[in-house]
């Protein structure tokens, strides 16, 4: 049935869905009755697992207006399904920033509206029944409430006070007295109590979710039928089995529910001040809260119950919650006139106004009289911190390879157990089997095929590579992705405090006099610089507080202030209220070092030298500068300060104030990796006051500046980063660097640690947007090599003599790297589309990137198909770090919730540590899945041998096999830890993949092989009878203590005691055993199996007991067994069968797939990136591996086969483009056809 078009919900949002109205239907809920009554339940099952199917199986489809149960789907690529019940409200107004009539609102409750009202709600409801009301329809999804708008026909999410779309100056003139107890009242009923309420499920609630999993219905239905056919220990063992796996599943989600709930509830719940309209200040819960509450931040500061924006005062914040960056951030009150104030109130924009729940204010700065105020902006799931525990509450599912082919590969075993089900009710029939053995058998079949243990297995590989991280020191807080982290093949880097040291020295500065520089100074803190402008920038232009009389605040500011050799002293609350002024932030130079550079000086003029901070503009990363407003004691005008990056400094700069050598002189410091801030100046008029520079815009103060200098700083790369970055390039992973920074300075930075190597050049490009009819362009700039210059013929040269495709790729990779600014990624991706996946298959450097354009670039990355890591300090990278395929934050923090992974260590040196228990993680899950698909089916081969003969395995042989093999084996084998170096391979990403069907068809065939080979020479023996009890076949000296035994053994109308049985439980175990060594891989991705010494022992243990039973038999054991006696001579020939079958199934395994398969036809894992060797590499080996490899590829039809991954495309079509990379100096236009030649992939 076609689905009918649904409405849009959250559209352009990341949880976008489709919405479908439904009704219920009576005649479809009785025809659903009825066929759950017949099926016994397992239509309801069912229905469960499938919203889509049971929505529209007992409803009928309506508008959303009419609906009463709604059906969702996700726009993602998951197109998960969910069903929601509609609800009604009984209101006074439609939306929540209704303006209402408040003198009939008197009575207004302040609780729920809700129908399906608590008895705590009803007597609120009783006090306004009287009057009319609206019925607003709503759905509650994943914690957040949509609500029926009438005007747009459909439901839509309140988030806050952002919704009404106020400018920063009517959150000032409209918002900033508060609102009265009926309209808070009001609200109240749409955005519910401020509270993150992480809700801690009932074990009982857990235990019916879990037990609902398909796969212990499965298991249910197997016990039954076990117990049916009396497998009664066999079921025992599978339901001790599950309840365990339960019992810890549950233990697992119960914890992590009780984890995040303690996190949210420590401040989810406080008293906190709160203006009310008529100016009154009330004391109320934290819950009672609503968007557009003023609320009071007390002086000592306090844990925020919601998102606010600051309008009266200043907060020092500790945001390390949300971003894992430990600094101490200043957050000052939003502006309230100017540009700025016309402009919307946007959260991430204003950041620096905003105050986020969960984030602990340490103190806050006031004026006299006048309290720390914020407007409350979001409440509850809304705010940031809501977002990011409803992220931990309802996760994306994975989209990973491996566990979408596990689910093809239990179809394919589901329909291999179809094609038993069908050979055994033929040929029950045939032998005129009873009816009730036809269908305990044939169902029998398929819950053989099926391994009941394969989830548990499946998932200590990861539990194993977690619990080493730990010990590593990398935290985990979505252990599913551990093994993506295997498949990374690019891995994103932030340059300061990641790849280069946290902390900056100060190198050095270069001021400006009379228009140009003067010579470089290495002291900022020489007497005779106390009284310039210089200096008094570099002591007043940054947002260090005191914290514990401790200076505090961003490394740079620390380092540059204390350079200075200035004092800061900040006003005690007792000095700020007995002075009507503001009493600012003073920072003076040291008494002595005044003194002794002027010596006649008086002491009254000695507090000239005190610069008092009146205003602060926080440094803002999009606007990449910060400034302030200062006054002199005792001069009568002010003075603004600005830093930032130089080429927005000077672009701020009256023209004839920055030297015609800036650009040089840039140049020169950061082509050698320094770190440059410029520092400017301007005296403001005499007539502002202490106030009216509290209204004003930065954009009126940050222009017609006086450019002062340079401040130069020395960034240190860290001992560790060039060794890492050597390691990841040697395991064919591709590195990129994504900074703030500058570009040169990115550029040398890059060349120092070896990502960029001395014989390759970069080609910055240059993009500007349109402007006065010219359309938008690149200019290719190709930068000096600092050690040679490479010449066209040596590009050339690079390039010839590869083959293999991957190969040609990366040796012309190794003759140049883009190098793209923020500002050109910005236009390249607006008008140059076709540009983008060519530009970023080579860029090495991204600079002066904000924070949403390095989420940007790393979706770019996933279009093209790189499995994408990113490597960052938390603070500005949080929304990459999501966004990767694995994210890891070098944070202290133990866990932080700003990314999947969060190292302690302070260096990049975690990288390679991910990445290698990653791959052992996802080995370790290919053949645990391997060795599980190989015992179901080497089962289902013995059973559907002794069908033939009406014979099965015996309850105890069943058990044998599956607890003290099966099981000891699956959960040692994932034991081994992860290799110790990073090889230039890849492991596969899909089970689907050649190498791996060839390994599990092979082992198939030999198994099968060798269990036929066993079942037909048993029957050919001389000795060979129908068994009966009487029966005697063993070696005289043995032959009367088995007749006596067999003699008080009735007759097994099972028909279990035979010879066949006998020789295929011996074959199939050793089986099970032999696979289990071959598919336990080492090399090299884990440590081999041999130093696993738990599965070494199992194996060795097992065997032994093997052997000694099959050679030298114990009464008891047969017995126990049900094995039969057979001749020494057989026993012999079993040992035989056995250890061919193992040297077979070890041949195979090793010679065809290691060495044929994987080294000479299946090489596309190789990708771009692989290293190349050096002219001397290629020996005779070589050359026959290239033989070898064109005649295997041939054989396998891979001759001509075009790469399965998009950036392989890409980069084949550039390989054949002559005009790429383009040439020095030239420009690219968006209409020129230049910028079309890639076609879209």
């Amino acid at each position: 049935m076609k689905m009918r078009e649904g409405k849009i919900v959250n559209q352009g949002l990341e949880d976008e869905m489709e919405v479908w109205g439904y009704q219920p239907c009576l005649w479809k809920m009785i025809l659903v009755g009825v066929g759950a009554v017949c099926s016994g339940g397992l239509l309801l099952l069912l229905l469960y697992w499938l919203p889509e199917w049971g929505v529209k199986g007992t409803c009928t489809h309506t508008s959303l207006r009419d609906a009463r149960t709604l059906l969702l789907r996700t726009t993602d690529e998951f197109r998960q399904w969910f069903r929601a019940k509609v609800h009604v409200m009984l209101a006074p107004g439609k939306k929540p920033f209704d303006s209402l009539d408040l003198q009939s609102m008197a009575q207004l409750p302040n609780g729920d509206g809700d129908q399906c009202i608590s008895a705590a709600h009803e007597d609120h409801h009783e006090k306004f029944s009287h009057r009319q009301h609206a019925q607003i329809h709503y759905f509650t999804h994943h914690s957040t409430k949509y609500y029926w708008n009438d005007e747009t026909q459909n439901f839509e999410l309140y988030k806050g006070l952002e919704d009404v779309k106020l400018s920063c100056a009517s959150i000032h003139s409209d918002h900033s007295a508060g609102l009265s107890k009926t309209l808070q009242g009001y609200r109240m009923l749409f955005f519910g109590e401020n509270e993150i309420a992480v809700r801690v499920p009932s074990p009982f609630k857990l235990l019916i979710k879990e037990v609902l999993n398909p796969f212990y219905i499965f298991q249910l239905f197997s016990v039954i039928l076990w117990s049916a056919e009396d497998y009664y220990y066999y079921a025992t063992a599978i339901v001790f089995m599950s309840v365990i796996s339960i019992a810890t599943s549950l233990y697992t989600i119960k914890k992590q529910y009780v984890m995040l709930h303690d996190m949210v509830a420590a401040h989810s719940v406080l008293r906190v001040s709160v203006c009310r309209e008529n100016k009154d200040i009330e004391q109320a819960m934290s819950t009672e809260l609503v968007p557009g509450d003023v609320i009071i931040i007390p002086a000592n500061g306090m844990i925020m119950p919601c998102d606010a924006v600051l309008i009266h005062g200043t907060c020092i914040v500790n945001e390390s919650m949300l971003t894992g960056e430990s600094v101490p951030v200043t957050k000052t009150s939003l502006p309230c006139s100017g540009e700025e104030a016309a402009r919307s109130y946007d959260m991430e924009e204003h950041k620096r106004h905003t105050l986020f729940c969960g984030t602990h204010v340490i103190q806050t700065r006031f004026y006299t009289g006048e309290l720390v105020k914020a407007v409350v902006v979001r409440t509850g799931f809304s705010t940031e911190k809501g977002q990011l525990v409803r992220s931990i509450l309802y996760p994306k599912p994975i989209d990973f390879k491996l566990y979408r082919d596990a689910y093809l590969f239990l179809l394919c075993l589901v329909g291999v157990a179809g094609i038993g089900f069908i050979y055994t009710i033929v040929l029950s029939i045939m032998n005129k089997v009873p009816a009730k053995t036809i269908i305990t058998e044939s169902l029998d079949i398929v819950t053989i095929t099926v391994p009941p243990a394969l989830p548990a297995a499946m998932t200590t590989g990861i539990v194993y590579a977690q619990r080493r991280l730990k010990r590593v020191g990398i935290f985990c807080i979505s252990p599913q992705r551990i093994n993506m982290c295997g498949q990374l093949n690019l891995v994103c880097f932030d340059k300061t405090g990641t790849l280069t040291e946290d902390g900056l020295d100060l190198w050095g500065i270069q001021r400006v006099e009379d228009g140009s520089f003067s010579p470089p100074e290495s002291d900022a803190a020489k007497e005779r610089l106390v009284n310039t402008a210089f200096v008094s920038c570099m002591a007043t232009c940054h947002s260090l507080t005191k914290i514990e009389g401790e200076l505090s605040g961003d490394p740079l500011d620390l380092k540059m202030f204390s350079a200075t050799g200035w004092v800061l002293e900040e006003p005690t609350e007792e000095e700020t209220a007995l002075h009507n002024p503001i009493m600012p932030t003073v920072v003076r130079p040291p008494k002595h070092n005044i003194l002794e550079g002027n010596q006649n000086m008086e002491l009254s003029e000695l507090s000239s030298f005190e610069i008092g901070i009146v205003r602060q503009f926080p440094f803002s990363s999009a606007l990449q500068r910060m400034s302030v407003v200062v006054r002199k004691l005792g001069e009568k005008h002010m003075d603004a300060y600005l830093k930032g990056a130089p080429e927005v400094v000077a672009n701020l700069c009256i023209q004839h104030t920055v030297p015609q050598s800036f650009t040089d002189t840039l140049e020169t410091y950061t082509r050698q990796g320094y770190r440059v801030i410029a520092l400017a100046h301007r005296q403001l008029e005499s007539k502002l006051s202490w106030h009216k520079v509290q209204s004003l815009s930065r954009d009126l103060i940050e222009t017609n500046m006086e450019f002062l200098g340079l401040i130069i700083m020395q960034n240190k790369i860290k001992e560790e980063t060039a060794g890492v970055l050597h390691e990841l390039r040697q395991a064919n992973i591709r590195t990129l660097m994504v900074t703030g920074d500058n570009m040169l300075t990115a550029i040398s930075v890059a060349r120092d640690c070896g990502m960029v190597r001395t014989q390759e050049r970069v080609i910055i490009a240059d993009a500007v947007p349109p402007k006065d009819f010219h359309p938008a362009s690149i200019t290719w700039h190709y930068t000096e090599n600092p050690t040679q210059t490479i010449k066209d013929n040596q590009m050339v040269q690079v390039n010839v003599g590869e083959e293999v495709c991957d190969l040609q790729v990366t040796q012309q990779e190794q003759g140049y790297h883009f190098a793209v600014s923020g500002k050109a990624f910005a236009v390249i991706t607006e008008h140059f589309p076709q540009l983008v996946q060519k530009l970023v298959l080579r860029a090495t450097v991204f600079a002066r990137m904000a924070p949403d354009q390095k989420t940007q670039l790393v979706e770019v990355l996933q279009s093209i198909d790189y499995t994408v890591g990113m490597c960052g300090d938390g603070a500005n990278d949080c929304g990459a770090l999501k966004r990767a395929h694995s994210g890891i934050s070098l944070s202290e923090l133990e866990a932080s919730v700003a990314s999947p992974f969060t190292s302690t260590t302070s260096n990049i040196s975690c990288v390679p540590n991910l990445i290698r228990e990653g791959r052992a993680a996802l080995i370790t899950s290919f053949c645990v899945f391997k060795f599980m698909a190989l015992y179901s089916i080497i089962q289902y081969l013995s059973v559907t041998l002794l069908y033939s003969i009406l014979s099965n395995l015996g309850d105890f042989q069943f058990l044998f096999i599956d607890i003290a093999i099966i099981l000891i084996i699956a959960f040692t084998m994932s034991l081994n830890p992860s290799w110790k170096e990073l090889v230039w391979r890849r492991p596969p990403s899909s089970l689907i993949s050649g190498p791996l069907l060839c390994s599990v068809l092979t082992q198939i065939l030999t198994c099968l092989v060798f269990q036929v080979l066993a079942f037909l020479l048993v029957r050919q023996q001389s000795w060979y009878e129908t068994w009966t009890p009487q029966s005697d076949a063993c070696n005289v000296s043995s032959s009367s203590l088995s007749h006596s035994l067999n003699l008080t053994t009735p007759h097994d109308h099972k028909n279990i005691r035979n010879y066949e049985n006998t020789t295929l439980f011996y074959v199939s175990s050793f089986q099970y055993l032999a696979v289990a060594i071959v598919f336990s891989k080492g090399k090299p991705f884990r440590q081999p199996s041999y130093k696993n010494w738990p599965f070494m022992l199992s194996c060795l243990g097992l065997y032994t007991f093997l052997l000694l039973i099959m050679l030298y038999p114990v009464p008891a054991i047969d017995s126990f067994l049900e094995i039969v006696c057979v001749p020494h001579d057989w026993r012999v020939t079993l040992v035989i069968i056995v250890t061919m079958n193992a040297a077979v199934s070890f041949m195979l395994e090793i010679l065809i797939l290691d060495v044929i398969l994987w080294r000479l036809v299946f090489r596309g894992n190789q990708g771009v990136n692989r290293p190349t060797e050096p002219p001397s590499a290629h020996t005779t080996q070589v050359t026959n591996d290239r033989w070898g490899s064109s005649f295997l590829s041939w054989l396998f039809c891979r001759r001509n086969k075009s790469p399965r991954v998009r950036y392989m495309h890409v980069a084949l079509e550039l390989q054949d483009d002559a005009d790429w990379p383009p040439r020095p100096s030239t420009v690219t236009y968006a209409s020129d056809p230049q910028s079309h030649i890639s076609a879209p992939l």
